[in-house]
Order: C-alpha cells, then structure tokens, then sequence
C-alpha cells in the first residue's frame, strides 16, 4: 500500500479523476507521485474530451489548467500537491 493507503472506490475502480493534457509537466509529475503512492485514479485528456476541457474552464476561472483533479466528495482541485490529493482522499 502507498503512504496514503489502499485508496479504491466501490469494485476497485479509481477514486480520483485526473484531467490532463499532453505535454504537461505538473500532470507528468502528479501522475507519477500518485503511481508512486499507489493511488488509483482515471486520465482524462482535455484536449480529446470536449466536456472535460469544458469542465476545466468552469472549475479554473475559464482557463484549461491542468492537472485539475476531482476526488468525489471533494471540489475539485486546481494543480494540487499530492499532500492535497491525500488530504481529500483521507478525509473521504
């Protein structure tokens, strides 16, 4: 288990949603910490998913900043640390 435990949802699936684009240097670095950390989650390219990109300008003052990352339960997160994506999965 990663430092922030077995983090899975119902059926084992990932419980926290990624939003991303390619040639991100912080999603390639926040993609790795949660690997590292053993901590599921699902990518979603914005740039392939129309309302995904959408849902990024709504959540990031109109901008398509990524990594933005959503934890159910949780308002979605802008370029968060992996402390703050642990923070939300702990508090659950």
């Amino acid at each position: 288990m990663g430092r922030f435990g077995g983090f899975r949802g119902s059926g084992g699936g990932a419980v926290v949603t990624l939003y991303w684009r390619p040639g991100c240097v912080f999603c390639i670095k926040l993609r790795t910490q949660l690997r590292a950390a053993r901590i599921p989650y699902r990518k979603v390219n914005i740039w392939r998913d129309p309302e995904a990109a959408a849902f990024v300008r709504g959540v990031a003052d109109g901008n398509e900043t990524v990594p933005t990352v959503v934890v159910p339960g949780h308002p979605p997160m802008v370029n968060p640390s992996l402390a703050q994506v642990g923070r939300a999965l702990a508090a659950g």
